[in-house]
C-alpha cells in the first residue's frame, strides 16, 4: 500500500519547503521534479554523474543497489529511494531553474540582402529564427519588412532530463513514449515559451509570426519533429532526412499561443548523422566557403564537429569529444551560468591560485566550474609544473600545494580552487583531468587528421572560425596551449558565436541563402574518422599535455 511521505527542503538559495510525496520508495529526483524542483539530471538518470547531487541532513535513503544510507550523507537523487521522512539540502548547482548562459550573439561574415523567405503582410509581418541545440536553445524575434532583429530569447533544451548528449537520448528514444516526451519537451516546453518571451520583449503579439527557421544538428531536428533517431546511434548511422524540410506549427504540436497551425517552419539542411544543419549554418554564416586560403570551421559543443575548405572544397568530420567542456562527467562541472567558475590561474612557487566567477560571485559562493575554467587549469597548471604531462599530479609538486587547497578522496588527489573546506567547494581531481583530456585529445585528432588528409600545416591555414557558445568564452592561448587547437597562432582564431543561429537568420533573411546551403550539404566530403587508420593513433598523442 502506497503511504505519504514529507520531505522538507532546503534549498541553498530561498526557503525551506515541505512537500508530501506519495507511492513509498519513489525516485527522489522524480518526486523533487514533479513539485518544481527539477534537477540537472544530466547522464539521463543513470547514476553517471553528481549533477543532481543533494545533502541528506535527517531520515535515511535507500539507494538504487538496495543499500540504506543515514544522515548525514550526499547522494545522487536519481539513485536514491525514498525511504521515510527526509530532510535534505539542495545545492544551488544540483538544480536545472538556473538561468544558463545561452549563446546568441554571432558574426556574419558573407553579405546577403533583404529579401525574406516569408512575405510580410498587414496581419503578418514578424518571424523567428531558432538554433536548437543540445544543452540550449536560441531564438531571434525578426521584423521582415526591415530586417531588425526585434528580441532575443533563450534558456535550456527541456529535453536535457533525458541526457546530456545526443547518443543518450538517441538510446532514450527507443521508447515510443519517450520519444513523444522528448519532442514535447523541446516544443512545448522549450521552444514554445522562449517564442513567447521574445514576442512578449518585442510587444508583438504571437500571431503576427508569418513563419520560422529552425537550425540544429542532426538528432535535434529528428526529435523536433517526432522522428525515430534510433537509426543514428547503429552504423552505418543513417538519418531519416538530411534535406531542408518545411514543416508547420500544427505538425510539431507547436502553439505559441496563437501561432496558427498553418505557420510555415523551414528546417535547415544537414550534412551527415553527426555533420547537421548547425554546421551546414555555420559554413554559410561565416562565408568560409568563399575564402582565397585554407580555412578551418570548429564547433565544440556537445560534440566537437569540424570542417576544412581548401580551394572551395569542403571536407568535414565530427569528433565523439563528450559534453565534458560544458562540465558534464566532472566533479564540479556546471555549465556556464551565474557563480560557476570561468577564469583559473595557477602558480606554485610561490603558490598562488586566483579564479574568477561568471556575474562576480563571490569565491566562496562559487557553485562549480565551467569549461573555459577548465581549459585556463590545464594550461597553467601543466605550465607551472603541478601536473604532469600525464595529466596526473606531481608528487613533489603537489607538496608545495597548502593543506587548504588539498583534498584526497579514496587515493584520488584533487586541488580545491577556492581554499574552502565545504564538501561541494569547487575542485580539480586527477579523474576531472583525464575526462578532459579525452575530449580534447578527440578534438585535436579531428583537427590534426583533417589537416592530413588535405596535405596542409596548420600554418597555411589562415583562418580558423571557433564556433559555438564555449569559443566566445574561451582563453584562446590556453586553448592552443594545451592542445584543444594544436599547432595553431592565437592571430590564425577568430571567435564567430553562434553561427548555427546566424545561418538560420540568415535563411529568414535572404531567401537565396537556403539553395546555397544545399548545395554545401551536397558538396561536403564526409570524413569517417574511425576508419581513417592513423586517428587512433593521433588521439592517443594528444592525450598528453606537452
Amino acid at each position: 500500500m502506497s503511504r505519504s511521505t514529507t520531505i522538507r527542503i532546503e534549498p541553498e538559495q530561498g526557503d525551506p519547503v515541505e512537500i508530501h510525496a506519495e507511492g513509498g520508495t519513489r525516485v527522489l529526483s522524480e518526486v523533487l521534479s514533479a513539485h518544481g524542483f527539477p534537477l540537472n539530471t544530466r547522464c539521463g538518470q543513470r547514476g553517471l554523474c553528481r549533477g543532481c547531487e543533494v545533502h541528506v541532513r535527517d531520515g535515511e535513503v535507500m539507494l538504487d543497489n538496495q543499500t540504506t544510507v543515514q544522515a548525514p550523507a550526499r547522494v545522487q537523487a536519481c539513485r536514491a529511494r525514498l525511504h521515510g521522512p527526509l530532510t535534505i539540502g539542495l545545492p544551488l548547482r544540483s538544480r536545472l531553474d538556473h538561468h544558463p548562459a545561452v549563446g546568441d550573439t554571432f558574426e556574419v561574415g558573407v553579405p546577403f540582402s533583404l529579401d525574406p523567405l516569408y512575405l510580410a503582410t498587414d496581419s503578418c509581418d514578424t518571424a523567428f529564427a531558432a538554433d536548437i541545440g543540445t544543452t540550449t536553445v536560441a531564438v531571434l524575434l525578426v521584423d521582415l519588412r526591415t530586417g531588425e532583429v526585434l528580441s532575443r530569447a533563450g534558456g535550456f533544451n527541456a529535453q536535457i532530463r533525458f541526457g546530456d548528449n545526443v547518443l543518450t537520448r538517441i538510446d532514450a528514444a527507443r521508447e515510443r513514449d519517450v520519444l513523444v516526451a522528448m519532442q514535447a519537451a523541446v516544443v512545448k516546453e522549450t521552444l514554445e515559451v522562449l517564442l513567447i518571451e521574445a514576442c512578449k520583449r518585442a510587444s508583438r503579439e504571437p500571431d503576427r509570426i508569418a513563419g520560422g527557421t529552425i537550425a540544429g544538428n542532426t538528432t535535434m531536428l529528428h526529435l523536433l519533429v517526432g522522428e525515430d533517431p534510433t537509426s543514428l546511434g547503429i552504423a552505418p548511422f543513417t538519418p531519416g532526412f538530411l534535406a531542408g524540410r518545411k514543416i508547420t506549427a500544427a505538425a510539431i504540436h507547436l502553439n505559441a499561443a496563437v501561432l496558427a497551425p498553418e505557420t510555415p517552419i523551414q528546417l535547415l539542411p544537414g550534412i551527415a548523422a553527426y555533420i547537421g544543419a548547425d554546421i551546414t549554418a555555420g559554413i554559410y554564416a561565416t562565408g568560409m566557403l568563399f575564402d582565397d586560403e585554407p580555412s578551418l570551421l570548429v564547433d565544440i559543443g556537445t560534440n566537437g564537429e569540424i570542417v576544412l575548405q581548401r580551394s572551395g572544397q569542403l571536407t568535414a568530420c565530427a569528433t565523439a569529444a563528450g559534453p565534458a567542456f560544458e562540465g558534464a562527467g566532472l566533479r564540479c562541472g556546471t555549465r556556464a551560468r551565474s557563480g560557476a567558475v570561468c577564469d583559473v590561474r595557477i602558480a606554485l612557487d610561490p603558490w598562488g591560485v586566483e579564479v574568477k566567477t561568471i556575474g562576480d560571485v563571490r569565491d566562496d559562493r562559487a557553485t562549480g566550474i565551467c569549461g573555459s575554467a577548465y581549459i585556463d587549469f590545464l594550461a597553467t597548471a601543466r605550465r607551472c609544473g603541478l601536473i604532469r604531462e600525464t595529466g596526473r599530479f606531481d608528487r613533489s609538486a603537489w607538496e608545495h600545494v597548502p593543506q587548504s587547497h588539498r583534498r584526497t578522496d579514496d587515493e584520488e588527489l584533487a586541488l580545491l580552487l577556492t581554499g574552502s573546506a565545504d564538501p561541494g567547494a569547487p575542485c580539480v581531481s586527477e579523474v576531472d583531468v583525464a575526462v578532459l583530456l579525452q575530449a580534447k585529445a578527440a578534438i585535436g585528432a579531428g583537427i590534426q587528421t583533417l589537416l592530413h588528409s588535405a596535405g596542409i600545416q596548420p600554418s597555411e591555414v589562415t583562418k580558423v572560425y571557433l564556433a559555438g557558445g564555449f569559443g566566445m568564452h574561451l582563453n584562446v592561448p590556453n586553448a592552443i596551449e594545451i592542445g584543444l587547437l594544436p599547432g595553431f597562432h592565437p592571430d590564425q582564431i577568430q571567435v564567430v558565436g553562434n553561427t548555427s543561429l546566424a545561418g538560420s537568420l540568415l535563411a529568414l533573411l535572404d531567401k537565396t541563402s537556403l539553395a546555397e546551403m544545399q548545395a554545401i550539404r551536397q558538396r561536403t566530403n564526409v570524413v569517417e574518422l574511425n576508419l581513417d587508420e592513423d586517428f587512433e593513433d593521433r588521439y592517443i598523442e594528444n592525450l598528453m599535455l606537452l
